[in-house]
């Protein structure tokens, strides 16, 4: 037996098909606001897809619950701050691949080196675009991969955007002392080098085989918003001249996608 919100839906021919029921009414619920319609009933909803009141009332608390509605008063509903803070957090990522993009791939065809760009997610740095080398020996993260911020010159440059007491918040719960040198097995060290890292402005981080040196991509309140780096192996990359080089590329790469999005380093 089916729940009356769960009743399968049907097709114009009046087969069954795959749609999930429930899902289905819930995101036609949120298309039923828009800048003409900023509020409706609990009847205006469910005379709008032509069901009873009943067949939707767990849909319509459930998205109340997770913020996407706000209950006004008995019965009556608006759009909540979830459904904009999702959408302004997909904007702005795409905005920022959209405009990173071309400057990485630039980056990449000028020093044939691998180029990420990440996010910071809580502890962890998110890829969320990659110019890759297509050359023996490429670094190639993929996009969506995720790596504690602490572990990587990216990350560590994400966390150079939090003030010492946001750090400490961050970490207080989070186990440091399981991941292999030069990450910081304590929150102390890892305060200290963070703070080293922000007013050098760059990291670089070496692994077995491979090197990366990171810089930040600053908002126009000079916040770290992203980070950039470029990497490659670590015979290419760990001369003193080469580095330097690099170092230059990737600080005009990193302020060119800044002053893109109106943004600056503060200090």
């Amino acid at each position: 037996m089916y729940a009356e919100d769960e009743l399968p839906l049907q097709d114009d021919d009046g087969r069954n098909d795959y749609r999930v029921p429930a899902l289905f009414r819930g995101l036609l619920i949120l298309q039923m606001f828009n800048a003409q319609t900023r509020t409706l009933s609990m009847n205006e909803l469910a005379e709008g897809l032509g069901v009873t009141v009943s067949a939707i009332y767990r849909i319509v608390h459930t998205l109340t619950e997770m913020g996407y509605l706000r209950k006004l008063a008995k019965n009556t509903y608006e759009l909540g701050p979830q459904v904009v803070s999702d959408g302004f957090s997909y904007l702005a990522s795409r905005d920022l691949v959209d405009i990173a993009a071309p400057h990485l791939n630039a980056l990449r065809d000028r020093t044939s080196l691998s180029c990420h760009l990440s996010i910071r997610e809580q502890t962890d740095s998110l890829y969320i675009y990659r110019a890759f080398a297509a050359q023996r020996l490429s670094v190639n993260i993929p996009i969506g991969t995720r790596i504690p911020c602490h572990c990587t010159a990216m990350g560590r440059m994400l966390l150079t955007g939090l003030s010492p007491a946001a750090l400490d918040a961050l970490y207080q719960s989070v186990r440091l002392d399981d991941h292999p040198p030069p990450a910081p097995k304590t929150l102390p060290a890892l305060r200290q080098m963070i703070s080293d890292d922000r007013e050098r402005g760059w990291v670089i981080h070496r692994s077995d085989y491979s090197t990366a040196i990171a810089r930040g991509i600053y908002n126009h309140l000079g916040e770290v918003v992203a980070a950039i780096n470029l990497s490659g192996p670590e015979a290419v990359m760990d001369g003193e001249v080469s580095r330097e080089h690099f170092q230059q590329e990737l600080a005009q790469t990193a302020e060119a996608i800044s002053r893109e999005l109106g943004g600056h380093r503060a200090g």
